[in-house]
C-alpha cells in the first residue's frame, strides 16, 4: 500500500497544460502513481470539487532567520508555498564572518527581527544549508549575496575593489556555489552592495554562469531610473552569460505609472537576443524595507554606527533633509520622498509600538514636527530597525507585468514587526483568487505554471515544480472557488481560505487547514551541471 491517495481532484501539473481528473498516490515522499482506479492507501483524501497543483515556489523571500527560528512557519506554508528562495537582495548570512555578521545583522533586522540567543554556529553556505537541514516547515534553496561578499571583502567604503578583492570575492562566491547556492543576489540600492561597478558586477556573473546559476538582482532603481536600471542588469547577464531572474520586477513611484509594457518590450529585446531571462513579482501594490534604506548612500559609509552618528549632526540632516525632500536619493530610488507613502510596518524598540501603522506624515503631525525630524529620531529611537511599507505602485503595471511569459511568482516577505506587509501570508492565494477568478488576468492553468513549474525550471530542478510520477511530492490542494487571502494590511498575519491539504516532501504539513506538528522541508541545493 502507498502512504497516501489523493482521489478525484482536479490535476492542473504545473506545465500549463488544461487540467485532467486523476487519482495521484504517494509514497516515500514521491509521487508513484498518476491515473484512474489506483490501489488502496493508508490515508485517502477525497478531493473532489478541488484542484491538485504542485506546491508554490516563492521565487523572493526574507526568511533566512524566521524559517529557522519559528519553526511553524505557518505564514507560508499555509499559502502552500514549498518551496522558497532565501539570500536575498545582497544581504544575508551566508557565507560571513564575525564582524561582518554583527554589521549585517543591525543593518537588516527589519528583515529579520534580532534573536534573542541564535545560534550562528556556520559562517559557510554549506553551513548554513546543513542547518536548514536539520528540519524546516518547507524546503529552502539560496542566494549568495553579493553585498555581504562586498562587505567581508572591501568594507562599507564606495570605492571600486582592488585586483585582490575581486579575486577574493570571486572565490567566496565560486565556494558558495559549490557549496549548493543557486546563483547570487544583490541589493544595489542598499549598501555596500550598491558600491559595486557594472564591470565588477560583470566579472562576478561570470562566476555564476560557470556554475549554472543565475543572478536574482535588487537593481539600483525602481523609480525615477527603473528602466535605466534594468537594461544595466540585462547588459551585466549580455555580458557575463548569465542567467538573469529580474526579482520583484516592478515599475514604482509617480515617474513609472503606465510604462509597465515599456519593461515588457526591454525583455522581450532581450529573449530574442538570447538573454535567459525571468521575473518574480508580487500581486499588491506598497512595496516594503527598511526605513533607513531610503537615506542617501553616503551617509552608510563606515557602517551602522557612523551612519547613527551623521543622523545625530545637525549638519548632516539638513543635508540629508535637502537631498530627500528637493533632489531624490538612490536610496529612495532617485525620487523626492512623500512622506505620506511611508507606513511604520514593524520596530524593534518596544517603547516605538505606537508608531506603528502610521505614516510618516501622520506621525509628524502627531509630534508637530517636520516630518524629517521625526524620520531621525525615528531611526535613532530604533537603532535602525524600523520596516516599513511604501504606498507607491501602479495596479496597471502590476497586471502587465504579471501576465508575461518570462513571470514568476514572488512574496518579498518580511516575517517580523507589528504591521509587515501582507504579502507574507498571502501572495499566492491572492494570485489564485483576484487575478484569476475575480479579474481573469491569468488563466488558472497558466497561473500554476507561474507558480510552479516555470520557477522549477528556473532552479534547474529536475524533480519539482510538476505532478509526474517519480517527482518529489509538494502538492497542495484548494478549492478554486472559494481560496482566499485573508491577510490585510490593518491584519496581516491571517491564514488564507480555501487551502485545506499542503504536502511537503510527501509528508502532510497542512492537513483539513491544520497546521500538523512536523517539519519535512530541508535545503535545495544547487544542480551540479
Amino acid at each position: 500500500m502507498t502512504d497516501l491517495l489523493i482521489t478525484g481532484a482536479l490535476v492542473l501539473d504545473g506545465s500549463g497544460a488544461p487540467g485532467f481528473h486523476a487519482d495521484v498516490a504517494v509514497s516515500g515522499g514521491r509521487i508513484v502513481a498518476i491515473g484512474n482506479d489506483l490501489p488502496a492507501a493508508h490515508r485517502t483524501i477525497d478531493a473532489d470539487g478541488l484542484v491538485l497543483s504542485p506546491g508554490f515556489i516563492d521565487m523572493h523571500s526574507h526568511s533566512d532567520l524566521q524559517i529557522l527560528v519559528n519553526p511553524d512557519h505557518t505564514a507560508k506554508v499555509g499559502q502552500g508555498v514549498t518551496l522558497e528562495v532565501l539570500g536575498q537582495d545582497g544581504l544575508s548570512f551566508a557565507p560571513i564572518d564575525d564582524p561582518t555578521r554583527a554589521a549585517v545583522r543591525r543593518q537588516i533586522a527589519g528583515w529579520n527581527g534580532e534573536p534573542d540567543d541564535f545560534d550562528f554556529s556556520w559562517s559557510t553556505v554549506a553551513g548554513y544549508l546543513d542547518r536548514l537541514d536539520q528540519g524546516i516547515a518547507c524546503n529552502a534553496a539560496y542566494l549568495v549575496p553579493q553585498g555581504t561578499l562586498r562587505m567581508m571583502v572591501v568594507g562599507t567604503a564606495n570605492r571600486p575593489a582592488t585586483s585582490d578583492e575581486f579575486e577574493r570575492m570571486k572565490q567566496l562566491l565560486a565556494q558558495g556555489l559549490r557549496d549548493g547556492a543557486v546563483g547570487m543576489s544583490s541589493g544595489l540600492t542598499y549598501t555596500p552592495g550598491m558600491f559595486a561597478t557594472t564591470d565588477e558586477l560583470v566579472a562576478l556573473c561570470e562566476v555564476v554562469a560557470e556554475y549554472g546559476g543565475y543572478y536574482g538582482p535588487h537593481q539600483r532603481s525602481y523609480g525615477k531610473g527603473a528602466l535605466e536600471a534594468y537594461a544595466e542588469m540585462i547588459d551585466v547577464a549580455r555580458r557575463s552569460g548569465c542567467a538573469l531572474h529580474l526579482t520583484h520586477a516592478v515599475m514604482n513611484f509617480a515617474p513609472n505609472a503606465g510604462r509597465g509594457a515599456e519593461l515588457v518590450a526591454m525583455i522581450d529585446k532581450g529573449l530574442a537576443a538570447g538573454i535567459d531571462i525571468t521575473t518574480d513579482t508580487y500581486p499588491y501594490l506598497p512595496g516594503a524595507t527598511t526605513l533607513s534604506a531610503i537615506l542617501p548612500s553616503w551617509t552608510a559609509e563606515g557602517g551602522p554606527d557612523a551612519l547613527l552618528a551623521r543622523l545625530r549632526d545637525p549638519a548632516a540632516r539638513q543635508r540629508i533633509t535637502y537631498e530627500l525632500e528637493q533632489v531624490g536619493t538612490d536610496g529612495c530610488h532617485g525620487c523626492v520622498v512623500e512622506w505620506d507613502t511611508i507606513e511604520i510596518g514593524g520596530v524593534r524598540n518596544p517603547a516605538l509600538s505606537d508608531a506603528v501603522g502610521h505614516t510618516m506624515e501622520a506621525l509628524a503631525a502627531r509630534a508637530g514636527k517636520p516630518a524629517a525630524e521625526v524620520f531621525f529620531d525615528l531611526l535613532l529611537a530604533d537603532d535602525l530597525a524600523t520596516s516599513i511599507l511604501q504606498h507607491v505602485g501602479h495596479e496597471e503595471n502590476v497586471r502587465t507585468i504579471m501576465k508575461h511569459h518570462s513571470h514568476t511568482g514572488g512574496s518579498d516577505g518580511i516575517l517580523v514587526g507589528g504591521k509587515p506587509h501582507p504579502r507574507s501570508w498571502g501572495t499566492f492565494p491572492r494570485y489564485l483568487a483576484r487575478y484569476v477568478r475575480d479579474l481573469g488576468v491569468l488563466d488558472l492553468a497558466d497561473c500554476i505554471h507561474h507558480l510552479t513549474g516555470r520557477p522549477a525550471r528556473r532552479l534547474r530542478l529536475a524533480d519539482r515544480g510538476l505532478i509526474r510520477e517519480g517527482y518529489a511530492a509538494d502538492l497542495v490542494l484548494f478549492d478554486p472557488d472559494t481560496v482566499q487571502d485573508t491577510a490585510t494590511f490593518e491584519n496581516p498575519r491571517q491564514q488564507p481560505a480555501g487551502i485545506p491539504y499542503v504536502l511537503v516532501n510527501g509528508t502532510l504539513v497542512i492537513d483539513k487547514t491544520d497546521r500538523t506538528p512536523v517539519n519535512p522541508g530541508h535545503s535545495i541545493r544547487r544542480t551540479p551541471i
